[in-house]
């Protein structure tokens, strides 16, 4: 596994800058392609923490699977068959160290606010809504969070209330 991640690694550092590169959904830069396996990796380890029912690790590094799930807004509401709204949505997230992240327009009328370990949680659709710390404050906060997707393709099926709450992972 270390071999092939450094090799997908280095194949992305040799992608000359402004190439997208070709994958399952919209092309992408080779920094995006990266942050998208990094989600991917981190959202299948949660499945596995689950499963053997150990804990998963918590670190500020779930910042880059927050942040694949803030540019994504967009296509989580095209992806469901819905126009992508114009308001703005501020994120304001608690890493695990306990620090702040903050996403988008300070100014926004919208804003979610809760957990980033959480929010990393719903856009990878291992947790419904109702089962995490996550407050949506506004209508566009709170229709995002019903539609959050940071990955490409369909819309997934999500989990539903209470299926999955192991507090562990």
């Amino acid at each position: 596994w270390r071999r092939s991640r450094a090799g997908c690694a280095e194949a992305l550092r040799g992608v000359p800058d402004g190439r997208r590169v070709a994958w399952f959904g919209p092309p992408m830069s080779a920094t995006s392609m990266a942050t998208a396996r990094f989600m991917e990796t981190w959202a299948h380890s949660a499945d596995v923490h689950e499963a053997l029912g150990a804990e998963h690790p918590r670190t500020d590094r779930v910042r880059h699977v927050a942040f694949l799930g803030a540019v994504t807004r967009g296509f989580a509401f095209r992806a469901h068959g819905l126009p992508a709204p114009d308001e703005q949505v501020l994120l304001s997230l608690t890493l695990p160290s306990g620090a702040e992240w903050r996403h988008g327009d300070p100014d926004a009328a919208d804003v979610i606010t809760g957990s980033a370990h959480d929010f990393a949680l719903r856009v990878t659709q291992r947790r419904h809504r109702d089962d995490l710390d996550l407050v949506a404050h506004g209508p566009v906060a709170d229709a995002w969070l019903d539609v959050a997707q940071a990955f490409a393709g369909p819309p997934g099926t999500g989990t539903g209330a209470g299926a999955r709450t192991a507090d562990w992972v």
